[in-house]
């Protein structure tokens, strides 16, 4: 299995479907801290990150921001003093792609930086 944090995102269409549980926990290991949460019917993926202040929290706000520009994949971002919620799910599908967990594994991949 290749690693998620090496990947890139590729294009969704009108048939792709979202990931079964199945294939969201063959990524797990990968991803450990994110969790699967279903908002109005729709599975997301969401992870907190703590920060020692509100500068160091919009910073890496704004490097999500950058990779997610870079892939075409933007998540909801929600920053606080010290902290950054970050959830990724495909709109367009309504639900979770491999691509949100990619771009998960890149947003681990930044906070470890």
């Amino acid at each position: 299995m290749m690693k998620l944090a090496e990947m890139h995102c590729e294009p969704t269409h009108a048939d792709s479907k979202p990931l079964t549980p199945a294939e969201i926990e063959a990524y797990r290991d990968q991803i450990p801290q994110w969790n699967v949460t279903t908002v109005e019917g729709i599975d997301r993926i969401e992870r907190e990150y703590t920060f020692k202040d509100f500068v160091t929290a919009i910073s890496f706000a704004n490097k999500v921001g950058e990779i997610a520009e870079a892939e075409d994949h933007h998540p909801a971002l929600l920053i606080e003093w010290g902290k950054v919620k970050v959830t990724w799910w495909t709109h367009s599908i309504g639900g979770l792609h491999l691509n949100d967990l990619i771009m998960a594994a890149q947003s681990d991949v930044l906070y470890a930086g």
